[in-house]
């Protein structure tokens, strides 16, 4: 009794260390220390990737600084001036810094510098901050419009009331900085050069043509709203019910617009004449393109916004993802118009889109037109509509791609995940054999545990396989980060391309889901994860060493099942608030610091990790049996597994307790059943189930079998003499 008192006070003892430990962990991950690289500069860094050492020094064209940890590389970081230089409201460009992972996402965007006098005064420019954090986890390559859009793959962040202009100026600065830097550094494939090579428009094609013949070959695009379609857009937000349509205007024009693009001799000299197209073009700088748009409607396309501020904001131009806006310097009056046929047109204007944004004429473009809706005095809401353009192929002269050429294109349309998944052909090979071996050994598990010494090398070689291989080579380490990112995404936007982006990952967690179906939670958790492995095999060392092992009562090991069950539920209730919150307090998990990291990492995990495994020297797997969230997440659809392949006999649990006492993670009752929500499935018991020398009711059949077998004796069976007679002649 004084033992299990004891024991109960060690436990109790051991429980509150780690509370404490674990705590002063998540306490010390939002700590920001300042080192030499500018104090705030290395106060964004330290947030986003707190394990990394001092930045380098900038190189390249663009003075990009790589953060690392030791010999990996983290990320990125650099400052837009150093990249892009565009203007904002105030006409002053706006600095940022930006830092990317090494998968060309975004990890943090933050203004060091501005001059916009509407965040200086007025608007707190803690908002703009609050913005600039949205960009936290968009990759470099998405499209991201401000406001409202109609394109359902873009990402819209919503504006910042009363500074709508030099937000989306932000968006243009930390999207084509963003995308410039990745492209330079290899992280994401430069979509202009690798989709073909840029076309040029053919100067001696020219063909008379009336506005019919130009709209009719696509030559000029058209985009068409009422004023109900555009109320429709706004269906949700905070604009809703703002100045819309009454029912009998709900079918007026809100606007109708064209746009064309003039470079090309057939669309520029029959919309414009000779002589005024001759004079365009001869104001063109080389590289730069000229673009027609026309309106009419209750709408104008124009607005004010350029003579306040410079800046056209209800159009802007769009092509490879890089959004193009229009200051008042790239804007030129149109008022002749020459096409025959045309209809009458109460604004016209030429835009010109400047060599640097390296415009390709036979790409398609989107010009997009913004509306907003005054929600406020000084607030609004804004909403995008598309108007897509496409040169047509007889104005245009492209070069014959060569065959390495078709490659990289056909590399550069497959999707990411797709190219993610050739380059880790060797990891998901090596995998998808090692899995099958699992397979094999699961189906055929009856045959292997008659062979006990060789499945017990064989699952002594595996464990060694998971944890070098799948966990410190392939970093395949589950998490219940990944449990809590695929809930969230069932309910909010679930997208196969999130997880496809891991192959290694997304095979791992495919087979386990198969499994948990087939034989419960304990195929993962007892062959496939690498910190169950690691401490597995520790303890495995421990036992040959002849180190005392310590069990917890049967009855105090039942009830601390719970803690699992308890953490999982509050990283679930707290990802609901904040997904980001749940993930730092999953750092109850050491598998980042113990698999993923190696080790090398601040003390604090180092030791919480270590103090695990010292503690799993005496007995085994206690942080799977008591802590782990995940194991908890995988027990509950085990209740829904299809079979009972652990075999029992009615003898198990009684009379016999052998199989209970040898389960060394405790997952045998007392009554003799399995609970397969803690069982880890390394089949010992199974092995004891077909050994007719160790299985007590074996041992007992095995014995009256021999009782019963006919008395044998030494003698040998009785010789035949055969009798000669003799006759005598």
């Amino acid at each position: 009794m004084n033992s299990f008192i004891s024991l109960q006070r060690g436990w109790r003892l051991w429980g509150a260390a780690v509370a404490v430990l674990f705590a002063f962990i998540l306490a010390t991950t939002q700590t920001v220390l300042a080192k030499t690289y500018g104090e705030i500069e290395q106060q964004r860094i330290d947030s986003i990737f707190p394990d990394a050492d001092e930045p380098s020094e900038p190189q390249g064209e663009f003075k990009v600084r790589t953060l690392s940890s030791g010999d990996k590389v983290l990320g990125y970081v650099f400052q837009s001036l150093d990249v892009v230089d565009i203007p904002a409201y105030s006409g002053k460009p706006i600095n940022m810094q930006v830092i990317l992972d090494t998968a060309g996402v975004i990890q943090d965007a933050y203004v060091l510098e501005h001059h916009e006098p509407i965040l200086l005064i007025g608007i707190p420019e803690a908002k703009l901050h609050t913005f600039n954090a949205k960009y936290k986890g968009i990759k470099v390559n998405q499209r991201v419009v401000v406001g409202r859009s109609s394109d359902t793959n873009a990402v819209t962040v919503d504006a910042v009331t009363g500074a709508t202009v030099t937000v989306m100026v932000v968006n243009e600065v930390v999207m084509r900085a963003a995308h410039t830097v990745a492209v330079s550094l290899g992280l994401v494939a430069d979509d202009v050069g690798l989709t073909r090579k840029p076309a040029t428009l053919r100067e001696d094609i020219y063909q008379p043509a009336d506005w019919i013949q130009l709209t009719g070959n696509g030559a000029i695009r058209r985009l068409h709203l009422t004023r109900g379609q555009v109320d429709e857009a706004f269906k949700g937000s905070e604009a809703e019910g703002v100045e819309v349509a009454a029912p009998e205007q709900v079918d007026d024009t809100f606007i109708d617009l064209y746009t064309a693009h003039l470079n090309a001799p057939t669309i520029g000299r029959n919309l414009l004449g000779d002589n005024q197209y001759r004079s365009l073009m001869e104001s063109l700088k080389p590289g730069e393109q000229a673009i027609a748009v026309l309106g009419s409607g209750s709408y104008s396309f124009k607005g004010s916004g350029y003579v306040r501020g410079g800046i056209f904001d209800r159009v802007q131009l769009r092509q490879f993802g890089t959004t193009i806006s229009f200051h008042d310097r790239d804007f030129e009056r149109l008022s002749d118009v020459y096409a025959e046929g045309m209809p009458d047109f109460s604004e016209m204007a030429i835009f010109i889109v400047r060599e640097p944004y390296g415009f390709d004429p036979g790409s398609p473009w989107t010009l997009e037109l913004l509306v907003k809706r005054q929600t406020g005095p000084i607030s609004g809401i804004f909403s995008s509509f598309e108007l897509a353009y496409q040169m047509p192929e007889e104005y245009l002269e492209r070069p014959q791609p060569s065959a390495a050429e078709l490659a990289a294109i056909e590399e550069a349309n497959r999707p990411l995940w797709l190219n993610i998944w050739y380059q880790k052909s060797f990891q998901i090979g090596v995998i998808l054999v090692a899995l099958l071996l699992l397979t094999v050994i699961l189906f055929l598990q009856d045959k292997f545990t008659q062979r006990p010494h060789f499945l017990h090398w064989l699952r002594r070689g595996y464990l060694i396989f998971t944890v070098v291989f799948i966990g410190w080579y392939a970093l395949g380490q589950l998490s219940v980060v990944n449990v809590l990112t695929f809930v969230h995404a069932l309910v909010q936007d679930f997208r196969w391309e999130l997880f496809l982006t891991d192959p290694i990952i997304f095979i791992i967690w495919t087979f386990t889901a198969a499994s948990i179906l087939l034989w419960g939670r304990g195929v993962f958790c007892g062959w496939l994860c690498p910190f169950g492995a690691l401490q597995e095999l520790i303890n495995e060392a421990a036992r040959k060493l002849k180190i005392p092992q310590y069990e917890l009562p049967f009855a105090l090991h039942e009830r601390l099942w719970a803690i699992k069950y308890i953490i999982l539920l509050l990283l679930f209730g707290l990802s609901l608030e904040s997904l980001s919150s749940a993930e730092r307090f999953a750092e109850v998990e050491p598998f980042k610091t113990a698999i993923t990291l190696k080790f090398d990492r601040q003390w604090w995990f180092v030791l919480y990790a270590v103090i695990l495994l010292v503690i799993n020297i005496f007995t085994r797997k206690v942080y799977c049996r008591y802590v782990c969230p995940l194991g908890a997440a995988l027990a509950i659809p085990s209740k829904f597994r299809l079979f009972d392949w652990l075999k029992r006999r009615k003898e198990c649990g009684n009379p016999c307790q052998l199989c209970a006492k040898e389960c060394e993670i405790q997952a045998i009752h007392p009554d003799g059943h399995i609970n397969h929500n803690e069982c880890h499935y390394c089949l010992d018991c199974q092995m004891t189930y077909h050994n007719d020398d160790k299985c007590p009711p074996l041992i007992l059949k095995k014995k009256k079998r021999g009782k019963q077998a006919p008395v044998q004796t030494d003698l040998p069976p009785p010789t035949l003499i055969p009798v000669v007679h003799v006759v005598e002649p």
